[in-house]
Formats: C-alpha cells, structure tokens, sequence
C-alpha cells in the first residue's frame, strides 16, 4: 500500500486516520504495520465497506474535503476496502543503520544469516553488498544484470539486507549504510 507524502503527514498530525482503497484482495493486514518514509504507520482495521455508506466524515477522516473528492479519485475496479491507521511508530531499522560498531555477535548473527540465504548459491549475498558498496545510485536493473539475477530477485534480496540495517534505499539505486560499510569490512577480513 502506498501513501503519499502529504497523506503520512496526515497521519502524523493525526488528521488521517482512514483510508480507503479498490482492491482484488487487501494488500495490508490489521494488527501489522506500512513502513513508510515517516515511520511504521500501524494498521488498525481492515474491512469490506459498501460505497454508499462512506460519509463526507470519512472522507476527511482519509484526507479529502468530501466523499464526492474521494469517491472520484478511487480505482474503478476491485472490492472497496477500508483502512484504520493505529498511529505511528518509530522505524528500527533507522537506528540499526547507524550501528557502525559491529560486535562479535553482531557479526556472527550476519555471517549466519548470510549463509542460510546463501545455502543455494554461497557468497551471494556478501557479493550484493560488495557491489552496493562500489556502485552507489546505480538503478536496481544494472547491478542485477551485473549478478546475472532477475531484478525483481535482486530487489527483494536487497530488501533483506535492508531489513539488517545493511542498506539504504535511493531515488535511484542504494547505497551502504555506515552498518552495511562495517559489515563489508567484516567480509573483507574474513574473506567471505
């Protein structure tokens, strides 16, 4: 689910607290949460709604100035769902990017991870830093060509590093978070 800018201002404000979106199934969950460029937004309720009962209350509620506003600017097709937002919660993985001082344990835990995804093609994901870390704002597409994977692949492979606090995403492209840096520094060392 996407949000925009002006929509996770709304939220923080506490002046958003629904959304409303057409789709073939929820592409989000109550109880989980979106992360966005804000923070985790938390989802409350995610619910089948008929058109007909969406007041102008609820529209402003989404961030509209009437139902008539929101109305037209819904996909025309998919079931219509509505979505509570819980509030906002700080995105660990901000922190954990900064974590430049891996400990020993640090590093064991990321060498233990990077060998379990690793289990079917060894040293990949160590070699997804390494080129992260030559070749910064490089788009998605290059850097998987390069690897020889599928972008989408190497996109959702990025994301994993990403969870670590290993990467940080870019307009175009990524780059190594001072954890990530540290993190190849490991690799270096150890040579993986």
């Amino acid at each position: 689910m996407l949000l925009k800018q002006a929509t996770l201002e709304g939220i923080r404000r506490g002046d958003i607290t629904l959304a409303f979106r057409r789709w073939q199934k929820p592409t989000v969950k109550a109880g989980t949460g979106l992360r966005t460029a804000i923070g985790v937004v938390r989802i409350g309720a995610v619910e089948h709604v008929d058109e007909a009962t969406i007041s102008d209350g609820h529209a402003r509620a989404a961030g509209y100035a009437d139902r008539a506003a929101l109305i037209d600017d819904l996909r025309a097709d998919g079931t219509l769902y509505r979505i509570a937002f819980d509030g906002i919660e700080p995105d660990n993985r901000l922190a954990l990017r900064k974590a430049a001082d891996l400990s020993d344990a640090d590093w064991h835990a990321l060498a233990a991870r990077f060998a379990k995804w690793d289990s079917t093609l060894p040293g990949y994901f160590p070699s997804i830093l390494r080129l992260i870390g030559q070749c910064p704002e490089v788009a998605a597409a290059t850097l998987a060509e390069r690897l020889g994977v599928e972008k989408l692949k190497f996109k959702q492979d990025v994301r994993k590093l990403k969870e670590l606090g290993l990467t940080e995403s870019l307009d175009i492209g990524y780059r190594l978070s001072p954890r990530g840096a540290a993190a190849l520094e490991k690799l270096r060392e150890h040579r993986l």
